[in-house]
């Protein structure tokens, strides 16, 4: 159950994590804000998409939100290229799958907390009744949470096998 020891040997945790956190991003961009028009970025903050300039806004801001997910993703890539270029080690797929859930799960609990819960800038799915909005954004809670724990999980059982293809006693 030993991880390798060196820490070039070792996976880039922080790698899927970032990794994670930019595809929970583009997920939540991609199919909430485009393809089901469920909310956009400031869509609960005074700035509904009910005319031409709030949605040139949410527009705005919603690119600078896919912005940085984006930089989370050149981040993860950066990080895994270095280390990926010095050690040549067998890991285990789970590390990397673990690690993506957990960067994801992640996503969705930081980003749930802040622009559901604290700010108000918007809620999961704003096309249904508002009284129906605290359930969406507590389901939103929720999946991020299992995604964490289920990373988590896997992320644990890939450490063990990798140190088991690498050599490390059981």
């Amino acid at each position: 159950m030993t991880p390798p020891t060196r820490v070039s040997e070792a996976f880039p945790t922080a790698a899927g994590i970032l990794f994670g956190l930019g595809l929970g991003g583009f997920f939540d961009g991609i199919v909430l804000h485009q393809i089901l028009q469920w909310h956009h970025m400031l869509t609960s903050a005074g700035y509904p998409a009910d005319s031409v300039a709030n949605l040139r806004l949410n527009t705005l801001a919603d690119g600078l939100f896919h912005a940085s997910t984006y930089a989370f993703v050149v981040a993860g890539l950066a990080i895994l290229w270095r280390r990926a270029r010095r050690a040549h080690l067998r890991w285990s797929g789970r590390l990397l799958a673990g690690t993506l859930l957990m960067g994801f799960g992640l996503f969705n609990l930081v980003e749930g907390l802040v622009d559901h819960h604290l700010l108000g800038l918007h809620h999961v799915n704003e096309t249904v009744p508002r009284a129906q909005w605290i359930w969406w954004d507590l389901g939103f809670l929720a999946w991020g949470a299992a995604m964490l724990a289920g990373g988590w999980w896997l992320w644990q059982r890939g450490r063990a096998a990798t140190g088991r293809a690498n050599g490390a006693p059981a």
